[in-house]
């Protein structure tokens, strides 16, 4: 690829950014269409590509891009994030599960990755998994206690005792 072509690019790359900021994903993946095919070697562009799916709620098809990138730049949690995200709205809280454990061999210390992960676990059934990553994301950043009681993730747990006792231990300690 020239000096041009990768100009080029990442001008196309900037204003595809700018359209899922202000909420456009249609047109930002006729944008992204511009850099032609194949752009599953670029992984900023898969990662535009299946956010813009995501957006648009076609989780199935933003798993494929999301997936390819989270393979090429597993340091990156945020796909992780993106890609558990579709998993968990087509069905598969295994694979969901899976890609925020990923996430956390690069970041162990990301709140949202536990708290995420806490939902799964308790939305799977797995009540122990799921205290002990939302105590986690808790003891990481306690505004994460805030989200709680506005979760429908935590029905499945919420009037669990012990589910009921880190809530009121951890209000406690604010």
């Amino acid at each position: 690829m020239t000096l041009k072509d990768r100009v080029r690019c990442a001008k196309i790359q900037r204003e595809v950014e700018g359209y899922l900021e202000l909420g456009l994903a249609e047109r930002a993946l006729e944008t992204l269409r511009r850099l032609g095919e194949p752009i599953e070697f670029d992984p900023r562009a898969m990662h535009l590509w299946g956010e813009a799916l995501r957006m648009l709620h076609r989780y199935e098809d933003a798993i494929v891009p999301l997936a390819q990138v989270a393979e090429l730049a597993p340091e990156n949690i945020h796909v992780w994030l993106a890609l558990g995200w579709c998993y968990k709205r087509t069905g598969r809280l295994d694979s969901a599960i899976e890609a925020l454990q990923r996430a956390l061999l690069s970041d162990p210390t990301e709140a949202l990755l536990h708290y995420n992960l806490a939902c799964y676990w308790s939305l799977s059934g797995n009540k122990r998994r799921a205290l002990e990553c939302l105590s986690e994301a808790i003891e990481i950043d306690p505004d994460y206690l805030q989200l709680v009681n506005d979760e429908p993730d935590f029905d499945p747990v919420r009037f669990d005792s012990d589910f009921q006792a880190l809530c009121n231990r951890s209000q406690a300690r604010r």
